[in-house]
């Protein structure tokens, strides 16, 4: 069942190997996104090459004819547990169109690899890094991206209780530099702690360095700053800033009694140079925080002028989520997974409360209202009601919503 990856290649003479994406619900604007692009395969593809096999990859998408080619192994990656069903779908199409022998690997086949055995019926599960590949440059000739991802660090050095890094990344790996790695103008940082790496200073260094020379023109960590961490280095902000990195994000795991520490470790990004607006604040929400603290959570960070990065929980043993953002109402936890404390009108009401906060932080607006967005309302009144303030607004508009408000759930 369990595979090693060089004694996989070894055991079955591999010339050709086939790299399948399967068909994970992404809205095509984020085909190649920093959040889904498959790294593990495009460094598989590297590897191989080295080694003179040839590779090819493809998303699989469901009905298209099957692709003319000759493979000796399949690779598939998964991603997260609740999209288990595409990456069962996407192995029962190798399996009937290729004679090779299936392999999955990725998050959902380490978190649950007898599951992802049992319910993908492939030859062999990889779990975890694999070490041949993991230092190598991806091939990103296979993809249509202007970026790359780069990882200082594998691991973690926090347990968060609704994260799985620590099973699928267990031992904390750090780098000392990376400059050797860049080939392309912008990055990506993969970290799911960067701050934590001993060497960070030495690595925004680089990256300072490296934008003076004109080598990176954009950077971002598609993960949050560890603001513990921040607030004992508040230096470390001003580094970040000097680097160029876009949009930082820091994360409020906790309750709202706990607003000191964020508002603090938003005053620290604000000092380096960031403006509010810029700055956004993982919330994890579905999880162990009642709505109404949510909310409350919320409003703090409207107070604070900063945006939200709402974050759905599903547990890391979930194996489907059908949820439909475009239903109002109506799904149950048949349909996807709903914390105890939470209802499915909850869950749909912080969103939009998000949605609409996010819109006014950006906009610099102290209320939204559909119907304007929507262009609903008459040219010449929208242009009068813009100048308004929520009370005054509030007499015209009867769907105007106050992001400084807590929109409490009876």
């Amino acid at each position: 069942m369990y595979g090693n990856f060089v004694d996989i290649l070894n055991e079955n003479n591999v010339k050709k190997v086939l790299l399948v994406e399967p068909e994970f619900p992404i809205a095509n604007k984020s085909k190649n996104h920093s959040d889904f692009l498959p790294i593990g395969l495009l460094k598989i593809a590297t590897y191989l090459r080295e080694r003179s096999i040839e590779v090819k990859l493809i998303r699989y998408e469901s009905g298209t004819e099957k692709e003319d080619y000759d493979t000796d192994l399949v690779f598939v990656t998964s991603i997260f547990t609740y999209w288990s069903e595409y990456v069962k779908d996407a192995v029962k199409y190798c399996k009937e169109n290729y004679n090779a022998p299936v392999v999955v690997g990725g998050i959902y086949a380490s978190l649950m690899p007898e599951h992802c055995k049992e319910n993908t019926n492939c030859d062999y599960i990889i779990t975890g890094i694999i070490p041949e590949v993991e230092g190598l440059i991806p091939a990103y000739d296979l993809v249509d991206v202007d970026y790359q991802i780069i990882h200082t660090t594998r691991g973690c050095i926090r347990k968060c209780g609704f994260c799985g890094t620590y099973k699928i990344e267990p031992e904390w790996l750090c780098k000392k530099s990376i400059k050797n790695e860049i080939i392309k103008k912008k990055v990506i940082i993969y970290d799911n702690n960067f701050l934590a790496n001993p060497y960070v200073e030495d690595i925004l260094r680089e990256l300072i360095s490296l934008k003076k020379q004109r080598k990176i023109s954009y950077i971002e960590s598609q993960s949050g700053f560890d603001g513990r961490i921040m607030r004992k280095n508040p230096h470390l902000a001003e580094l970040i800033k000097e680097a160029g990195f876009k949009s930082p994000k820091i994360a409020w795991d906790h309750g709202l009694g706990s607003y000191k520490a964020i508002e603090k470790q938003v005053n620290i990004l604000t000092s380096a140079g960031f403006k509010p607006k810029d700055i956004s604040v993982f919330m994890i929400y579905n999880y162990n925080i009642d709505y109404n603290e949510m909310e409350q959570k919320r409003v703090k960070c409207f107070e604070w002028g900063v945006q939200i990065t709402d974050c759905r929980y599903r547990p890391l043993e979930a194996t489907f989520d059908n949820y439909n953002p475009r239903k109002y109402k109506g799904q149950t936890s048949e349909d996807y997974w709903i914390n105890p404390n939470w209802t499915d009108e909850q869950v749909r009401l912080f969103r939009r409360n998000v949605r609409r906060h996010n819109i006014c932080i950006r906009h610099d607006t102290d209320y939204h209202s559909v119907s304007m967005e929507r262009k609903k309302v008459d040219p010449e009144d929208a242009k009068r009601y813009r100048s308004m303030d929520y009370d005054e607004v509030k007499m015209y508009l009867n769907d105007a919503w106050c992001p400084s408000e807590v929109h409490l759930f009876n």
